[in-house]
Parts: structure tokens; sequence; C-alpha cells
């Protein structure tokens, strides 16, 4: 990185954290501080709405998903526009006319506190640990560019989204949100256009697109129905839209995002514009990862993308092996590109016999090419145990760092590490307006005087900061991050949906039925995630079908 792109990274950050501070600055009573006083319109929650869920870990573990499994992940958004426009009729004008400021408030109005807390309960241990990772993903980046200690990154990051969120609470999440989407959205884009600028001059956006083709990058929509198979559109539409309406009619992170609306209206157009802009942002994001892999075709990819597991090889005892794989990864990726240029001239030529045989002769190249990778991780482990081998989060990292020119590097990566203040902070926000509201004021400290529970507030913004801090530091073996954070979310979804389904449309059940049905749904899908293969995604359709149904067969049960 040049002096330029430090200072790029570094201004932007910093002017975030003075920015947020001080617009937001006067907050005199937890109205104000939580829910900004309900005066945000609708294009500021909309983008609020879409920063809060597209963190660093969007912008920095979905292109590595698409390079190394396609854009398959794009049918995880499918059940997204449906689940807006159910929650725009039913929630949010619920929301509103109740006042409220959690939506876990709702459920103690319509059963009774200990379901109110069951609820509480399961978003804090959720988003808090969540949180863990929006933390941990651009402290991937510093690491990686300063050769700091993760742990040492992990803190820095953590502490400057405290800063500002701390001082402002939702007014200054939701302003910097708009400076920091027009920043995330201009560096994805320019890095697009960067791609295929750096491609060779034979080969066009068409080219690059077929090539990506073949190769299977761009399999977005599966319509098989495989309960082994993770990402289909049956996972997506059932799968998806469960837990859609859970993540963004019952997570606090999400609602308080539109309960600080004008009013209903503008609150309803917030979640619809995010329906309709999310899954095109998404595809786009995965279109970057599918042709990052076409560039690596041309341009000889590292053996392996972490650089700080790469610079350790070369000191360690098997230093030697390693170089020599890395001579037999170059010798075959030159192989793999004379091959992908013949793949072209017959794509060119529309000979479907040569296309079928480069194709072929292709894929044979890449499996030699990941025998050489899986010795190369084999090694890896060896040398330092607490390796899980997996290398997706940093591919477009790597991409970033080695071929974009200067002062591009440095708007990119203020791209992401905005993603992750902007999701950071509205989760610490959330997680605070929870503790203070749900617990603290109604069972600890029920008659404080409104600047108390603003100091609590602010004080419980600290905390959920600090144990965001430590959960990142552990957070380092979990593989794909973008995987990671949603299988997490799944484990509690569906029960949290389906609390709030019975309280919506099961009028004849009661609290104790539901609360019952809600602490054996949760059972069951942490044991279906411990001993069985069942894809994350119907985790939530499972969950939220049990309490349900097991709800109001209890209530009839108990008449």
């Amino acid at each position: 990185m040049s002096g330029f792109d430090w200072f790029l990274m570094a201004g932007f950050l910093l002017f975030i954290v003075a920015y947020g501070t001080w617009k937001s600055r006067g907050s005199k009573n937890i109205k104000d501080y939580l829910l900004a006083n309900r005066s945000t319109p609708w294009y500021t929650v909309a983008l609020s709405i879409m920063a809060t869920q597209a963190s660093a870990i969007t912008f920095l573990s979905t292109p590595g998903q698409a390079y190394v499994d396609g854009m398959r992940f794009v049918q995880f958004y499918i059940g997204l526009p449906i689940a807006m426009i159910i929650l725009s009729v039913t929630a949010v004008p619920l929301y509103h006319k109740l006042n409220v400021y959690t939506a876990y408030e709702y459920l103690e109005s319509r059963f009774d506190l200990k379901n109110r807390a069951l609820g509480s309960l399961l978003f804090l241990i959720q988003r808090g640990l969540a949180c863990g990772f929006t933390i941990f993903a651009p402290a991937l980046i510093l690491s990686a560019i300063l050769g700091w200690p993760l742990q040492w990154t992990i803190l820095i990051i953590g502490v400057l989204v405290i800063i500002y969120t701390a001082s402002g609470g939702t007014d200054a999440v939701n302003k910097t949100h708009i400076l920091q989407m027009t920043v995330i959205f201009f560096g994805m884009i320019s890095a697009f256009f960067m791609i295929f600028k750096l491609l060779p001059d034979h080969v066009s956006f068409i080219d690059a697109a077929h090539i990506a083709g073949k190769m299977g990058k761009l399999n977005t929509i599966d319509f098989s129905f495989n309960l082994n198979d993770r990402y289909t559109f049956w996972s997506g539409l059932i799968g998806g839209t469960f837990l859609m309406l859970s993540y963004f009619g019952t997570d606090q992170s999400q609602v308080q995002r539109y309960l600080s609306g004008k009013s209903v209206a503008q609150s309803r157009m917030g979640l619809l514009l995010n329906g309709i802009i999310k899954v095109p942002m998404q595809f786009f994001i995965l279109l970057i990862g599918a042709m990052v892999f076409v560039f690596y075709q041309f341009a000889t990819p590292p053996l392996f993308f972490n650089p700080v597991q790469n610079e350790a090889m070369k000191t360690s005892q098997y230093a030697a092996d390693y170089a020599q794989l890395e001579s037999d990864y170059a010798l075959v990726h030159i192989q793999e590109r004379q091959s992908i240029d013949h793949l072209l001239m017959a794509i060119k030529g529309g000979d479907d016999v040569a296309i079928q045989s480069e194709k072929a002769a292709v894929m044979q190249t890449q499996q030699h090419a990941q025998t050489i990778r899986n010795n190369a991780i084999s090694l890896i482990k060896q040398n330092n145990a607490a390796s899980d081998g997996n290398d997706t989060n940093y591919i477009f990292l790597n991409f970033v760092l080695n071929f974009l020119p200067h002062g591009l590097i440095g708007l990119v990566l203020a791209a992401i590490l905005s993603a992750s203040m902007s999701s950071t902070a509205a989760e610490l926000n959330a997680l605070a307006s929870t503790t203070v509201v749900d617990i603290y004021r109604r069972m600890i400290r029920k008659q404080g005087s409104d600047r108390h529970y603003l100091i609590a507030s602010k004080l419980a913004t600290v905390f959920w900061g600090g144990c965001a801090i430590f959960f990142a530091l552990f957070a380092n073996r979990l593989g794909s991050l973008i995987e990671a954070v949603n299988i997490l979310g799944s484990l509690f979804y569906g029960t949290i949906l389906g609390i709030f389904l019975v309280a919506f449309y099961v009028k004849q059940v009661r609290g104790h039925a539901v609360f019952i049905a809600a602490i054996i749904a949760e059972l069951v899908v942490l044991a279906l995630f411990a001993w069985s293969a069942i894809p994350y995604l119907w985790f939530n359709f499972i969950g939220c079908v049990i309490v349900v149904f097991l709800a109001f067969g209890l209530q009839k049960l108990g008449r």
C-alpha cells in the first residue's frame, strides 16, 4: 500500500468516527438515543437496513465464496423480497402502533414476561456472538496488510466502532450509514471494472462470462430438492424466507432501523426498497468473485491466499517442501492458462466438440492444481495446528492488494472496513437497546430517570462491544465467514420467528404453551445442527414450524 492508500483508508475511518459523534451529539433522553426520536426518512431507513446486513463479511468473504463455489449462494436471498412485503403489511404497523422500543416488548403485551425475556435472551446470545464476526472480518485486512498480530487489529477496529456508537446511539448509526454505503458502492463498482481492465486484451467481458460459465462459477439457480445441498432454489425460497422474516421482523438490529422511521409509510418504503436492491447487490458481489476467478486463470494465484500463513511457511521446517509445491503449482497454472486460451478459441469458433474437449483439459489441470494445494494445506496444518486450512476470506483481499492501482486500494479497503463499522455499530446499538429496555428497565431498575437509562444504554453499548471483541479473538477457525455468520443466525432465528408468528396470527395460544414450545424447538434445532447433515437454511423453517404447531397442540391439551 502507498501513502495515498493509507491516507484514504485511515482518513475516511477517522472521519466516520468524528462525523458520527459530532452529528449525533446532544442526545438527552433514551428515545433520542435508541430511536433517533423517530425522525428518520425512508431513504435513510433503507440505507441503514442494507448497511446493517452488509457487513465486511459480505464484501470480504462473499467474493471468495463465489470463487470457490460459484454463485449458488445468491439463492440464499430468494426469500428476501417476499419477507419484506409480509413485514411491511404486518410487523411495521403493529410496532409503530404499540410505540415500542424493541420488538420483544410486544411479546409481553401479547403473552407474558417470560416470553419477552426468552425472545430477548435468544437475540442477545445470537447477535452478541455474530457481532464478533463483523469485527473479526476487517481485522483480517489490517492484519494481512500491516503484519500486526490479529488480536491487536481486532481491538483497534472494535474500539473505533464503540466510540461513536456509544456516543451518539441510533442517530449516529443512521447518519454514518449514509456515508458508508456511498463509499461501499463506489469502491466495489470500481473494483469490478478494474478486473476487466486487468484481463488480457483478447479477453472481453463476454469472454470472461463464458469462461466463468464453463467452469461452473455462474451456476446461480438449482431447482433440485436436495436436503444434502445447502443452496438450492427451494432452500432459499422456504428456508430463506423464514430466515429473512425472522431477521428483519424480530432481530432488534434490523427492527430498530425502521422503528426510527418518521411514520409507518416511511418505514415501509425503507423495507421495500431494501427488498428491491438487496438481491441484485448480492448478485453483483458474487459476480465480482466469479470474475476474480477468471482473472486468476490468466494471472498466477498464490498457492495459499492467506499471506500470513504463506510467510510463516517460508521460515518453517517445511520451507523447502512448500517452495517445491509453489514451483509445481506455477507450472500447472501455465498449463491451465494454455487450456483456458484453447477453450476460449473453441467458444469463439462455436465448435461444441472442441469446447467439451478443452473444458475437460481445463478441469484436469484444475484437479492437478487442487491436489498440489491440498498437499500445501496439509503442510500448513502440520506447521500450525491452529490453522483450519481455509483461505476463502483472503481471496478478494489478495486481488485488491496485489493488482489494484494505488488510491483504489485505499478506497476499496475503506469500503470494506466501513461495511464492518456500519454493521457492528447497528448491532451494538440493538444489543444495548434490548439489554436496557427488556432486561434492565423491565426487571432490575424499574423506576430510574430518563438520564439514568441513557447512561445505562451507553454503558451497555460498551459492554457488548467488549464481548464482541472477545468473541472475535476466537473466530479465526470458522471457515468462510459469510457462511459461519448465517449458520449462527439459523440456529436461533426459526425459534424466534415461531414465537412472533404465534403472537401475530394464532390468537388462542397463550404464553405458557408458546414458551414451552419455543424451548423444545430450540433444543431440537441445536440437536439437528450437532448430529444431522441437514443444511442450515432449513433450521429456520424447522424451528418455526415446531414452535407454531407444538404451541397450538399444547394449548389444546391444556384446555
